[in-house]
């Protein structure tokens, strides 16, 4: 079976984490501190506070914006459930707007009508969906001219950029995940980028119970530190991650070539000043669910990523979000199909993947 992911964990990741368990200091410290300050450096922001999970990353950062009830955050309905469950969690509400059809992402112009007649909204939370960066300069000129913050929803995007920029280091802050599909991993991890030192200190607080200090609790707070081990781990990762971005770019790369000349699929569109790090590669297609039934008796993985859109979920329209209506999210829901795109993918794999999919089609016109 060819996996849709797989993380690559070599012997240095395993010695390092090892080291750890030897040593007996196993909750976060030196080795965490380490990876926080590299993992800045590589962003382009002063700051950067490991978590337990993407999760808990962005349920710290919305606390340390003070989002509260009454608050609203304009953000993309295709996206993981985490992006929007986190802002349901302050008490505040996301409020979506529709996608834009050929890159998925939030689009600005669609953004732009909904903050125009909503004065109640605090902040945009962009999605750089799959890896691909969102239109981050539209959205800056969004948050200057309606005086909201702009947030990054990075989880996909480690080592993505615009306009040579990376991302997690336009807006007031962003995150990114360690889980272990993602182009680096810690196992599970998160990580909160951030230049506002005092919304960094509000959110380290955030994740050691609110305290300063043991048993000096400023604040409410919560357990979302990352281990010693996952920061070991992520030190080893993070060294190897422009490899990794480089030969899922050199996959991607294969597939615009071959996949293109197929009528029925869509290969990804990447706009100008875009750098996409191809977290997944993701295939507009039609006869999406028999394809991905027929790859997968050729032991081909593949994902939905997403099959339903946020505003359709069951809990969200028990929430009041049943009166939305997305057309390109919704759509695209019944469309998109990933395929395997990781380093680990051998020559081979790359070719039987193409001539299924091809061979697939051909037998259907």
């Amino acid at each position: 079976m060819i996996p849709v992911a797989r993380p690559i964990i070599g012997e240095k990741e395993k010695n390092a984490v090892q080291e750890v368990m030897a040593s007996g200091m196993l909750a976060a410290g030196a080795r965490v501190k380490e990876f926080e300050e590299r993992f800045a450096e590589k962003v382009g922001t002063t700051q950067a506070i490991a978590t337990s999970s993407g999760t808990t990353a962005l349920q710290a950062l919305m606390f340390g914006l003070g989002l509260g009830p009454g608050d609203r955050v304009l953000t993309t309905p295709f996206t993981f459930i985490a992006t929007t469950n986190t802002i349901l969690n302050t008490g505040a509400r996301p409020v979506f707007a529709d996608i834009e059809p050929r890159t998925f992402n939030l689009d600005p112009d669609q953004a732009e009508v909904i903050l125009a007649r909503d004065s109640s909204i605090k902040a945009i939370l962009v999605v750089h969906l799959y890896g691909l960066p969102c239109q981050m300069a539209d959205f800056e000129q969004l948050t200057e001219k309606y005086g909201v913050d702009l947030i990054e929803d990075a989880a996909q995007a480690h080592g993505a950029a615009f306009a040579e920029k990376p991302v997690g280091s336009f807006g007031r802050a962003g995150m990114f995940s360690f889980y272990p599909t993602k182009n680096m991993t810690t196992g599970e991890g998160g990580m909160v980028v951030t230049s506002d030192d005092v919304l960094a200190r509000k959110i380290r607080l955030f994740i050691n119970h609110g305290a300063s200090e043991r048993y000096n609790h400023k604040q409410l707070g919560f357990n979302f530190r990352m281990t010693e081990m996952a920061g070991a781990m992520g030190l080893c990762q993070l060294e190897r991650l422009d490899e990794f971005v480089a030969i899922r770019r050199s996959n991607a790369e294969f597939y615009d070539q071959r996949l293109a000349p197929i009528p029925e699929v869509e290969t990804p569109h990447i706009p100008p000043q875009c750098f996409h790090s191809y977290n997944l590669y993701t295939l507009r297609c039609q006869k999406r669910d028999q394809l991905q039934s027929y790859l997968r008796e050729k032991e081909i993985g593949t994902g939905t990523h997403y099959p339903r859109a946020l505003h359709q979920q069951p809990y969200y329209q028990e929430m009041g979000f049943g009166d939305y209506s997305l057309p390109y999210a919704e759509k695209a829901g019944e469309e998109v199909l990933s395929i395997p795109i990781h380093p680990g993918l051998a020559p081979g794999d790359l070719e039987k993947i193409r001539d299924s999919i091809n061979s697939f089609y051909e037998a259907r016109r």
